[in-house]
């Protein structure tokens, strides 16, 4: 089955009430110079007509590559804060006046925080606290913080440190004192040429003139959504939260060795093994939060434990209840993309 494109992008009424929330406000993004930020960014000056777009980054020349991007150097909405979460009171100066904050900064190659797990632990977890505790100094209305599928049942430092991340902004919640911040979580799967993605990847070795392309696991499969999509569910999603909820969009799920069929049907594959920390196939939602799940038609909500503490009615209103054993995983997915409805994607530029 194929994916349809922009399946998450707000409409009706949900794009009149994120349109009217945002306006004319302050948002910041954290990480903003990556894949994701580049792209949301140009989602918000778009559809959202904020007062003020900022892009808080550690990267100098991403930023300076940012500000005289033709898409962006006339936007005098956009401002540039050189920063890292690992530093609360940088962030403060940052969020003065800022009504929102998507929070996108994290150490995400899997790799990388093996290898480097106490630079993982400073930024994953010790920024998610700082973007919390600095969310509620100053004020801010709502948080949405990014995570992933490798946050569920994790076996790698990535994944833990994504998951403790995930516990910190829906505790956020409970420390706001007299505050009215807000802070809510999404999770999703792989995106689509993002930075770290294996289409990339695949892609250099291809035009690098590869006689086989490596492949960890014949059987491995892995969620897939595409930039865009990964844009406007977040964007939906700030619109519909209330706190403490993790936001789970429904996506399809593909092999491996189809994607790399469909990027080079003429080349072999090279069985190499699973490498340390990977698995052989994801989820965005253990069957342990099955109870906590509602169905929302095209996503999923998983609400915090204390929603029924806190709000005795129901949570999140049109959502029906999924079992209490539901799990929702890459090997067990009910959409599917396949080798040609992969090719199709790529030919298109979607993928």
């Amino acid at each position: 089955m194929a994916v349809q494109p922009n399946r998450f992008t707000p409409t009706g009424a949900v794009m009149d009430k994120v349109r009217g929330m945002l306006a004319n406000t302050s948002i910041m993004v954290t990480g903003g110079t990556g894949s994701f930020g580049n792209a949301f960014i140009r989602l918000l000056l778009r559809v959202a007509k904020p007062r003020r777009v900022i892009i808080f980054s550690r990267d100098e020349l991403k930023q300076f590559e940012m500000q005289n991007h033709p898409d962006l150097k006339d936007h005098d909405e956009l401002r540039y804060f050189i920063g890292d979460v690992r530093d609360q009171a940088r962030l403060e100066t940052a969020m003065r006046d800022v009504d929102y904050v998507v929070h996108a900064a994290a150490l995400k190659q899997v790799m990388a925080a093996e290898y480097n797990p106490f630079e993982c632990i400073r930024t994953n977890v010790h920024g998610a606290e700082n973007v919390v505790r600095a969310s509620i100094n100053v004020g801010i209305k709502a948080v949405v913080a990014l995570s992933t599928d490798k946050a569920v049942n994790p076996i790698n430092l990535y994944g833990a440190s994504k998951l403790a991340s995930d516990k910190i902004f829906v505790a956020g919640n409970y420390v706001t004192g007299k505050q009215t911040t807000k802070f809510s979580v999404v999770r999703y799967g792989n995106v689509a040429g993002s930075r770290g993605s294996v289409l990339p990847f695949f892609r250099t070795l291809i035009a690098n003139g590869a006689k086989k392309l490596p492949i960890t696991d014949a059987r491995m499969t892995r969620f897939w959504i595409t930039l865009e999509e990964g844009c406007d569910f977040v964007l939906t999603s700030l619109g519909a939260m209330e706190g403490g909820e993790v936001f789970v969009p429904k996506i399809p799920s593909l092999r491996m060795v189809d994607l790399a069929t469909a990027m080079a049907p003429q080349l072999p594959h090279d069985i190499v093994g699973i490498r340390p920390g990977e698995k052989l196939h994801e989820a965005l939602i253990s069957d342990n939060d099955g109870r906590n799940t509602l169905d929302r038609g095209n996503y999923f909500i998983i609400e915090p434990d204390f929603a029924r503490v806190l709000r005795p009615r129901d949570y999140q209103a049109g959502g029906k209840r999924v079992a209490d054993d539901f799990a929702y995983t890459s090997d067990k997915n009910s959409e599917w993309l396949d080798v040609a409805s992969t090719t199709r994607l790529l030919k298109s530029g979607v993928f």
